[in-house]
């Protein structure tokens, strides 16, 4: 995107929706909780809004379960959906919320 630089304002992850997990994302989350995948997949994980794969689990006010006060508690082993934004995918009103879009 031109011009854009994250300013890791969290707002991405509060975009109603989900964050699908790739295989590579589950072994870099499990390690960085020092879980083995099993573990980190019954704790941390749900199945797909479409049934095909695995998705994480939301917070309780929907925003990602990872974003803290002090930003994202995973950020070294982020799921690449995460790191996409707004790269490679984006939500309609994205401009509107993100603050590294202005």
């Amino acid at each position: 995107m031109d011009g854009f630089v994250c300013q890791r304002c969290g707002n991405c992850c509060r975009i109603e929706g989900q964050v699908r997990l790739l295989d590579t994302d589950i072994v870099s989350l499990a390690r960085f909780f020092g879980l083995s995948e099993h573990e980190y997949i019954q704790r941390y994980t749900r199945i797909a809004h479409d049934r095909d794969g695995l998705a994480l689990l939301d917070g309780k006010d929907g925003a990602c379960i990872y974003l803290t006060a002090n930003g994202c508690q995973v950020q070294a082993a982020k799921p690449r959906q995460c790191r996409d934004f707004p790269s490679r995918w984006t939500n309609p009103n994205w401009r509107e919320i993100c603050a590294g879009s202005r």
